[in-house]
This record gives C-alpha cells, sequence and structure tokens, in this order.
C-alpha cells in the first residue's frame, strides 16, 4: 500500500467515527454539518533548474457547522487519522462551539440541512512517484534558469451532514508554476497540470516557452496609450474571466445591484461566440458545495453572449424567492469552461498583424464594476507584433477596458484549442480546479498607460 493511499485510508477511518460520536452528541434542536479538507502532497521548489528544497506536505483539517435556534456558528481542529486524538478533539470543538451561539444573533436566511442523497467519487491519476518527479521535470530545462515549484499528491474534499448525508470527494492532481528567465531578468511565465502526467506534452511546452524566451532578446518598442488589435492567450483569458467571481456572476450581486454583469439583465449582450459554462464532468473539483448540496453536472452561464443563469446559492434562494441551484455560499466559479472558437494557432499572429501579443495578466480589479471595466497590467511574454511577424518585446502597460468591448462587440475570435488554467494558491491547502479557456482576438484594447 502507498503512503498516500495509506493517509487516505487512515483519514477516512478517523473522520467516519468522529462523525458518529459527534452526532450522538447532537441535541434534538441541532443540527451539525462537518467538512473535511485534506492533502498527501510531494513540493518541490526550483531555482535555475536546480532543488531549492523539496518535501511532502501530510494535513487534514475538519470544520464543524453547528446550527441550532437560527443560529450557525463554526470551530476548527485538525484530523491527524489517529482515533483517539481526533475524537477527543471533536467532542472539544462541540463544546466550544456550543459555548459561542448564545452571543450570535438570529439569522434570517439561516439554511437548515437536508438529505438529499450521498454520493461518492475517486480520481486516480498517473502521476509522478516521489523519486521521479525531479528528473522528469529538470531534465528538459538543463541550462535554463527554471524556476518555480511543483505539488503534486492526493487531495480529499468530504462534507458529511448529521441527518445521514454523505458526500466523499478525492482526486489525484498536480501542477508546475514555473518561469524561465533570461540574463536580462525578462521571464516567460507557465503552468502545467493534469491528473496524469504527460512527458510530450510537457517537452513540447517546454519547448514552446523556449521560443518565446529567445524572442524577449527583442529590442523594446514603446506602446503609447490606446487602443490595439490584441492577442490574449489562455492565461490571460483566466485571468479576465476569473473576475466573474467577484460581484459579476452572483445572483445575490446582481440583486443587490453591485454586479458587473448587471447590464445583460437590462437587454444587453455578450458576443454571439461567447459560451460559458460550468461543468463538473472533470471531476477537477467536487460537485458538493459547503452546505452540502450538488450541482448538476453542467450548468450554462451565458449562452452566445446571453445571460442564461446566474449562480444562485440556497441562501439567497431563501432571500429573494428563488430555486438554488448548487452554487456555493460566495457564488464564485468552480469548474468554468469558455466554449472554444475557429482561430487556429497557426494563423494568430497573422490575424493581429500589427497590434500586441499578451500571454499574461495581473493586478486585476474592477475600476467601474457597474460598467463591467477592468484594470490590470501586462506581465510575462508580452510582445508588438508588426505585419504577422512578432518583432519586440514591450514594457508592462496598464489596461482598462470594458467586458462589454473584450468579450462582447470587439471580440473577434476565439482559438481552436483551449488550456486548463489551474488554480495553484497554496495558501492554506492546495487549491483544486482551474478553468478550461481559449485564447482570445480582440479589436481595439484599450492601454492607458
Amino acid at each position: 500500500m502507498s503512503h498516500s493511499l495509506h493517509n487516505i485510508n487512515s483519514w477516512k477511518n478517523s473522520f467516519n467515527i468522529v462523525n458518529e460520536k459527534l452526532y450522538n452528541q447532537l441535541k434534538s434542536d441541532e443540527y451539525l454539518i462537518v467538512q473535511l479538507r485534506a492533502e498527501n502532497t510531494q513540493f518541490i521548489r526550483f531555482n535555475n533548474a536546480k532543488i531549492r528544497q523539496t518535501g511532502v506536505v501530510i494535513d487534514g483539517e475538519i470544520t464543524l457547522k453547528l446550527i441550532t435556534n437560527k443560529r450557525v456558528t463554526y470551530a476548527e481542529f485538525p484530523l491527524t487519522g489517529d482515533v483517539d486524538i481526533d475524537v477527543k478533539n471533536a467532542l472539544d470543538n462541540l463544546v466550544y462551539a456550543r459555548s459561542t451561539l448564545e452571543n450570535l444573533p438570529d439569522d434570517p436566511y439561516i439554511i437548515i440541512p437536508k438529505n438529499q442523497g450521498s454520493s461518492h467519487e475517486i480520481y486516480e491519476g498517473k502521476l509522478l512517484s516521489y523519486e521521479e518527479a525531479i528528473e522528469e521535470i529538470l531534465k528538459p530545462v538543463q541550462g535554463l534558469d527554471f524556476t518555480g515549484y511543483y505539488a503534486g499528491g492526493s487531495i480529499i474534499r468530504a462534507n458529511y451532514n448529521s441527518l445521514g448525508q454523505k458526500h466523499w470527494f478525492s482526486t489525484d492532481s498536480f501542477f508546475i508554476d514555473y518561469s524561465l528567465i533570461n540574463h536580462n531578468e525578462k521571464a516567460i511565465k507557465g503552468t502545467f497540470s493534469a491528473r496524469d502526467w504527460h512527458k510530450e506534452k510537457y517537452h513540447h511546452q517546454i519547448d514552446y516557452h523556449q521560443q518565446e524566451l529567445q524572442q524577449l532578446n527583442l529590442p523594446i518598442h514603446e506602446v503609447k496609450k490606446g487602443s490595439y488589435r490584441t492577442y490574449l492567450a489562455p492565461c490571460a483569458v483566466a485571468d479576465l474571466l476569473g473576475m466573474f467571481s467577484w460581484g459579476a456572476i452572483s445572483e445575490a450581486s446582481l440583486r443587490q445591484g453591485g454586479s458587473a454583469l448587471a447590464k445583460l439583465r437590462e437587454g444587453e449582450t455578450l458576443s454571439p461566440l461567447f459560451h460559458l459554462k460550468e461543468n463538473f464532468h472533470s471531476g477537477n473539483v467536487p460537485r458538493f458545495n459547503d452546505f452540502g448540496e450538488m450541482s448538476a453536472d453542467e450548468l450554462p452561464l451565458i449562452v452566445e453572449g446571453e445571460l442564461v443563469n446566474s449562480l444562485i446559492s440556497s441562501r439567497t434562494a431563501l432571500e429573494y424567492g428563488l430555486k438554488s441551484n448548487g452554487a456555493s455560499s460566495y457564488e464564485a466559479l468552480r469548474s468554468p469552461e469558455i466554449a472554444e472558437g475557429t482561430l487556429s494557432e497557426n494563423e494568430i499572429l497573422k490575424e493581429i498583424d500589427t497590434g500586441l501579443y499578451l500571454s499574461n495578466l495581473h493586478y486585476l480589479n474592477w475600476s467601474d464594476r457597474t460598467q463591467g471595466r477592468i484594470t490590470g497590467m501586462t506581465r510575462y511574454g508580452c510582445f508588438w507584433v508588426e505585419n504577422g511577424e512578432i518583432v519586440a518585446t514591450i514594457k508592462d502597460l496598464r489596461f482598462d477596458e470594458s467586458l462589454y468591448s473584450f468579450f462582447g462587440k470587439n471580440l473577434l475570435a476565439f482559438t481552436d484549442f483551449r488550456e486548463f488554467i489551474p488554480e495553484v494558491s497554496t495558501y492554506e491547502a492546495r487549491s483544486l480546479g482551474g478553468s478550461l479557456v481559449p485564447g482570445a482576438l480582440v479589436d481595439n484594447f484599450t492601454f492607458t498607460l
């Protein structure tokens, strides 16, 4: 039995016993939701194509959500896999959670758990072994300044409640988040992620980024503020799509007047080329949310530029008399994808003709949320194109543009290929999921400085 599998089994056994003990202690008017977040992950940090740091993170954490008399409170504690320790911690935290309830106000939109059926999903992958990972990752980047990190292993999410509902999700996955840096301290950024290791795809991606790295030696073209035909690579499109989770696709935001997509409720549309949906078929994230509710396998959100669904949590549904569609309490995208188009990779530069090729963006924020305006900066691997050829690099630029333009009237084409852009955050725990998106060719993309 592998080390990883041993931990998963011990966690599962302990988690099941902890739940049983907790439910036996509940009073008749109390409800309990018990959530597990756990991982067994190998981390390797690289600097200049050499190992800087390596290790294994084995971590589990339980969150209790205790609900009674229109009040809800939370408690968190580690899951060790040692049943005696875990049961004691669980019962102590239940006592603590009860002690905090009397000081809380009533919640008029509290969601009472239900038993709507259970689920059990396990997605096994073909990951690199601890011994293989270093050689497989570093071999094609010898002689390069390759800096970044690898994280790979098993991730678990579980959500049980005191009415008998049990959801269990585990998946194997990895990502490499890296930069290739040249002698002028300029960089090309890349991520490579999947459930199965694909050596050929990894080598192809490194080769492609090496070509871009050579292009960073081109002279710098000064781009004056104004509007230009612009290609947004999949990473850049994923950054823009991420803003939809921050006050846009949420039904609560739409109802409260703070949504960037409000105009879509007022008759405006995006480009008929724009199709957005949540798609859980890939198994990158669990279909159950923090309430323990299951989402549909697919949920269309924007079809041919028209808003057909928003993300509606049970809390929002209760407040506004709607029907929930299994959204999380944050009403954020969890497994989004944008449909591909018809622009082939070898036609991108020709179709830009003269303009900008942007690989990455960062520091995104709303500059005018009600108008859908986003501001941010260009980052790695951004170039000036003339007559269908990359001829120069650029200094970092600030853009300020409306999604009603770049995903609307000025959207010329999406690429006929898509890339999975993973969530690479490891703050507190390794994140799940990512976005499946194409590149986008946009006319008159506006740069302010």
